[in-house]
């Protein structure tokens, strides 16, 4: 595991399911899919946000659950049902005009890898699957879906 300087960290970007949520998919008898969410992870990223960083969600499934949750909270990147997690970050890169260098992402699973690699700071929640925890800079106390993007922001937040 390294330990990068993370002062630089202007973007936060997010696996979804697993990393906004415990990473259980939920059906209604109706067929319809819930998540849940943690209100700790929704109060830091508000507070991210509020200090002028920018945040996305870049997600292989589609829900607009998601859509919903990110705009209740002011997230400003939405990529759901994406393949290509780092050709997503590549677009909000290009529309920021910022860096991997200045990015840090939060995943979970396998399609996380190359891009945890790619980026400044790479963090592995705690129930990351062990490739995943391997790779990363940074591995949560907290695990996903229960304060772990909390735990992250308020750590980038008083590094900087």
């Amino acid at each position: 595991m390294n330990t990068p300087d993370h002062r630089g960290i202007k973007l936060l970007l997010l696996d979804c399911d697993g990393v906004l949520t415990d990473g259980r998919l939920y059906f209604s008898a109706a067929g319809e899919e819930l998540k849940v969410f943690d209100v700790q992870d929704g109060h830091g990223i508000v507070s991210w946000i509020r200090a002028g960083r920018k945040m996305g969600i870049i997600s292989g499934r589609t829900s607009p659950i998601v859509n919903r949750r990110a705009a209740e909270l002011g997230i400003q990147f939405v990529k759901q049902g994406v393949s290509d997690k780092l050709a997503s970050a590549r677009e909000i890169w290009e529309e920021t005009g910022l860096a991997p260098s200045e990015t840090a992402f939060v995943g979970d699973d396998l399609p996380d890898l190359e891009l945890m690699e790619t980026c400044a700071l790479g963090i592995a929640v705690a129930n990351a699957i062990a490739p995943v925890m391997e790779l990363a800079d940074r591995v949560t106390t907290r695990i996903g879906g229960r304060g772990a993007v909390r735990e992250v922001i308020d750590m980038l937040m008083a590094e900087q």
